[in-house]
């Protein structure tokens, strides 16, 4: 099944771009499969993380402010 794809304009500072374009040549993948599959995988974590918080939406919260104070009180500062 074909995808189909949008264009877009990128900007990558030079040093970036001349790393994409190696490893363009050593994998013989397209620049754009590349930087699609970086994005991916990022999108993934992003919803991976998504998934995390809301299994932790109950989970009791604590304050920077109380945590140092416990700390304090437990000899740990």
């Amino acid at each position: 099944m074909s995808v189909k794809t949008k264009r877009v304009t990128v900007y990558f500072e030079p040093d970036v771009h001349t790393a994409l374009r190696l490893k363009s040549a050593e994998t013989e993948k397209s620049v754009s499969d590349i930087v699609n599959e970086a994005v991916q995988i990022l999108l993934s974590e992003d919803a991976d993380d998504l998934d995390d918080i809301k299994a932790r939406v109950n989970e009791p919260t604590v304050s920077f402010e109380n945590f140092l104070t416990d700390m304090k009180a437990r000899g740990r500062l």
